[in-house]
């Protein structure tokens, strides 16, 4: 690539990049964040990623290279090294998220589970059964129970659980709604920025886009996504509960599958204000 070419493309990244930040600095601002605190963690994802690049050619980077390859100075990098940050938690952990999500597919199958007895000494189906399943008896289903409670995911009366949604969205608790946000927007961008890299063979990554709609049909839109989904949602969800549970000298991998829809008025979109409108952008939907 020519030097022209290589500041083009770097131009070009950097308006990438200010549009994929755009949604995280409302998010921060939002949450009381200062520049203080972003500058602190750019620093450390920098140093982080950059680390990573090096360990990739297999050699463990001293402090000159990574002032080098980030450009950052060497104070800064001395100071990082001295204080590495704490990694934030994964939802994929959760044994919560895990029994309701067992409890959900159940349910699909036979509406009647959408209540179940909390425990029982018939050998019935009871949410401990459920419970003891998802977390492979690591925790006691008592303490799972009390978790879904407290994020309003299900409620208890008279000695019987039920389901008050059917998937893991913990609207009443903002905590477990960031992880799972950085979680699934994390792995949305990873797999958006391999295939730009090239790094692995090429990830699904789609999406479909048009201007120029009502809210009403924007709304009737978001209606048939939601639809589509709850099929493949259950579909999935059965596929990788047999992946799991299927024997096998190696399970070192992962994978998540997520589909989303986003609605705003143009006119107060400052992305789309601030690009030139082409014939691409107007008219019929296209695929992206």
């Amino acid at each position: 690539m020519t030097a022209a070419g290589t500041q083009e493309a770097g131009v070009v990244a950097l308006d990438a990049c200010r549009r994929v930040l755009r949604p995280v600095i409302r998010l921060a601002l939002s949450l009381g964040l200062k520049h203080s605190h972003l500058q602190r963690l750019l620093t450390e994802l920098l140093l982080d990623e950059g680390t990573h690049l090096w360990r990739e050619q297999a050699v463990e980077p001293n402090i000159s290279q990574l002032s080098v390859t980030t450009g950052l100075n060497r104070k800064a990098i001395t100071l990082r090294v001295r204080t590495p940050a704490k990694d934030a938690p994964h939802t994929e952990l959760s044994a919560a998220a895990k029994t309701l999500t067992l409890w959900a597919q159940l349910r699909e199958d036979d509406p009647e589970l959408q209540s179940l007895p909390v425990s029982a000494d018939d050998g019935s189906l009871t949410f401990e059964v459920i419970a003891r399943r998802a977390s492979r008896g690591n925790l006691h289903h008592r303490a799972i129970l009390e978790e879904l409670i407290r994020l309003d995911l299900v409620a208890v009366q008279g000695g019987r659980a039920s389901l008050k949604t059917s998937s893991f969205v913990p609207l009443a608790d903002l905590r477990s709604m960031l992880v799972v946000l950085g979680d699934n927007a994390h792995d949305h961008l990873a797999a958006a920025v391999s295939n730009v890299l090239h790094d692995n063979p090429p990830m699904l990554e789609r999406a479909i886009y048009a201007r120029g709609l009502t809210p009403e049909a924007c709304e009737a839109i978001q209606q048939l996504v939601r639809t589509r989904w709850s099929v493949l949602h259950r579909e999935l969800a059965a596929t990788m509960t047999r992946a799991v549970d299927a024997d096998s000298d190696d399970k070192s991998a992962r994978i998540r599958v997520g589909i989303y829809a986003f609605t705003e008025n143009s006119r107060e979109d400052p992305i789309a204000n601030a690009i030139r409108p082409t014939s691409r952008q107007l008219g019929a939907p296209r695929d992206e």
